[in-house]
């Protein structure tokens, strides 16, 4: 064992007071005299005209053409698959809230709270297949089929595109 001696080197710390320093005083005599004559810069209005959009249309969500998006399919593939993972409680519902309305999300994180209510444990629920038909543009309506344990299941959906990604508007679960 070997022992150590301490450094006879090292002083004391010293505590000093902080200093109070203030900002320098100006006087008007310190200023230097601004002329009148110059022309003073005025800030001009913006030449847009929002009387006919509503605050919705300016500020709210804005509709994304199909051209601008991705390709349905996957996505709603792994969408039905987060969605499932949720209700059965194996995925937390906060994860949806980008890609869903406020309606679905609701309906969604309620069936995730009665599944957990009632002591179910996460079972592992996938998604075999997904279906999907475009009826008008940014707007497409998928179907899966969910294999949850013994049971078979479907899950349509229809997603709408806005801010340039889809988003989960209507969910019916069978």
């Amino acid at each position: 064992m070997t022992t150590t001696t301490p450094d006879t080197s090292l002083r004391p710390l010293r505590v000093v007071p902080a200093p109070r320093h203030r900002p320098p005083v100006i006087t008007d005599d310190d200023l230097e005299p601004v002329s009148h004559d110059s022309t003073r810069y005025v800030q001009e209005a913006l030449a847009v005209d929002f009387s006919a959009a509503s605050d919705e249309q300016v500020f709210g969500s804005q509709p994304t053409r199909r051209s601008e998006l991705p390709d349905p399919r996957p996505w709603a593939g792994h969408i039905a698959q987060a969605i499932v993972e949720v209700m059965v409680g194996a995925r937390p519902a906060p994860q949806l809230l980008r890609w869903t309305t406020p309606e679905v999300y609701d309906v969604v994180a309620h069936r995730a709270y009665v599944s957990t209510r009632r002591g179910l444990t996460a079972r592992r629920a996938t998604v075999r297949s997904v279906h999907v038909c475009e009826p008008t543009d940014g707007v497409a309506e998928a179907c899966a089929v969910v294999v949850d344990g013994s049971r078979v299941r479907a899950l349509a959906m229809r997603l709408v595109g806005l801010d340039g990604r889809w988003r989960v508007e209507a969910l019916q679960i069978g």
